[in-house]
């Protein structure tokens, strides 16, 4: 009997059937960016040193065919980590992958012959700038297809009994997929079930608290051999068994959990991250910054910002900076407001059809624009691109204990409400659950995925009011 990792040899996973044109078009955005970063190499280089003769393979419009054999290595690599599949999002591990080919190219040359290396000139100009195009490419192409070509796909449902209604009307209100089938997961495990997913036609599982009896045999490996994705909402678990490392200690199987080899890297590019775009976004911005200014001036005269004392890092207060979308006395009428709050616990205060807005006051908090200026906290390290949402000392007062964990991180513009129902949602408690499961998933490929979606719903104005 055939061991079940085996797999169907040469099998076209399910969940890349019907998403060709997806794929394709991820994988002429890779071939145009290497392209680009080549072909500035090579004119780069030419006043300096010329191609060694042995590593001079002829030429293809006009670049080098030593770069088309990265280009073949670097695509075959992103195939097998499934980068143009439904892992497009995996942005740092894709600029890993990039940066090892070509450090890895340097190793081997040195092997085969110490004395052979390609110049500077070319090689530096020619691997940063393939990081710099391929990811470009990749997060502007991630945030136009997720848009306008959504890739809706057959999906089967697992979770408790209780949540496969809600999971299912979210999964289907919030991607378009159709939900084929749906099991609870207390039956998950059973042959059954499995033959049910097996032969429903999905392409995808999508599964909540799954039971751990005999998940590793009877389910994970029999969808991965048959061509279908799993996707697991997590845990409380889930977090340390994807950041360790299977081991036998003692005779007994564990999770080994080592501490990163390089500390904070990702947090030290993280706060990179934040200067270099707060900086970048200032300049850029500044016509817009200008209109807006202008615009509240003429429309309701007053302050053209309103700031506000909000609750940051270690519950310290820091000053948030907004364009006002308020007239001046909306601090005063707030206190009159109160009994038409629409959160359903009463922390934080939302009003859909808030009589305090001046007229330009509802475009700017449906797009988001209002919360601009605090590019500048976040130039002043107050604040982060990502994080928890700094909130009112107001709100703040009303916490739960367990409420302040997310003071624990720097908080940001943009976070998980803002991608998860940012105005829709109306319960501190589920807030603050996505709050934590950012501090506890946080990565800096996590917080770039977030500043993708983030411009996504800024663009087509969803959720915010």
């Amino acid at each position: 009997m055939q061991d079940i990792r085996a797999g169907k040899h040469w099998q076209l996973a399910r969940t890349y059937q019907g998403a060709w044109g997806r794929s394709l078009i991820f994988l002429a955005g890779d071939i145009l960016g290497l392209m680009g970063a080549w072909r500035f190499a090579v004119d780069f280089n030419r006043p300096f040193s010329p191609l060694p003769s042995l590593l001079n393979w002829g030429n293809w419009v006009g670049i080098p065919g030593l770069f088309w054999v990265y280009g073949a290595v670097v695509v075959l690599l992103f195939a097998h980590h499934n980068f143009y599949g439904h892992t497009t999002r995996s942005f740092t591990k894709q600029a890993a992958i990039l940066c090892a080919v070509y450090l890895s190219s340097l190793v081997i040359g040195y092997f085969y012959d110490p004395e052979l290396n390609l110049p500077r000139s070319l090689f530096i100009p020619a691997w940063l700038g393939s990081v710099v195009t391929v990811m470009g490419l990749r997060l502007f192409l991630t945030l136009v297809l997720d848009q306008f070509a959504p890739a809706q796909i057959a999906v089967f449902l697992i979770a408790p009994s209780d949540r496969l209604e809600s999971l299912a009307e979210l999964i289907n209100r919030r991607t378009g997929h159709q939900i084929i089938g749906q099991l609870p997961a207390s039956a998950a495990h059973t042959p059954e079930a499995i033959a049910q997913i097996l032969h429903s036609g999905a392409q995808e599982v999508i599964a909540e608290d799954l039971p751990e009896h005999q998940l590793a045999s009877r389910l994970y490996w029999q969808l991965r051999r048959a061509g279908i994705g799993l996707r697991l909402i997590p845990s409380s678990l889930t977090l340390l068994h994807r950041r360790g490392n299977p081991e036998v200690f003692a005779g007994m199987p564990t999770i080994h959990i080592d501490p990163d080899l390089f500390g904070s890297w990702e947090y030290l590019g993280k706060r990179l991250l934040d200067f270099t775009g707060a900086l970048i976004g200032l300049i850029v911005l500044s016509p817009v910054f200008v209109a807006i200014a202008l615009t509240i001036k003429i429309t309701a005269p007053g302050s053209i910002f309103y700031s506000q004392e909000r609750v940051g890092l270690h519950g310290q207060v820091i000053r948030m900076w907004k364009f006002r979308s308020m007239y001046m006395d909306a601090d005063r009428r707030q206190a009159e407001l109160e009994r038409h709050n629409e959160s359903q616990d009463g922390i934080t205060f939302k009003l859909k059809h808030d009589p305090r807005i001046i007229p330009i006051g509802h475009l700017l908090r449906r797009t988001s624009l209002d919360e601009l200026p605090q590019l500048l906290n976040v130039l002043c390290g107050q604040m982060s691109l990502v994080g928890p949402r700094p909130l009112p000392l107001r709100d703040v007062a009303r916490f739960a204990d367990w409420h302040h964990t997310r003071h624990v991180v720097v908080p940001g513009m943009t976070g998980m409400w803002q991608i998860s129902g940012r105005s829709h949602l109306n319960r501190m408690d589920d807030m603050a659950r996505l709050d934590l499961f950012y501090i506890d998933h946080w990565s800096l490929n996590l917080d770039l995925d977030i500043l993708v979606e983030t411009l996504r719903i800024v663009l087509f104005g969803r959720g915010a009011y």
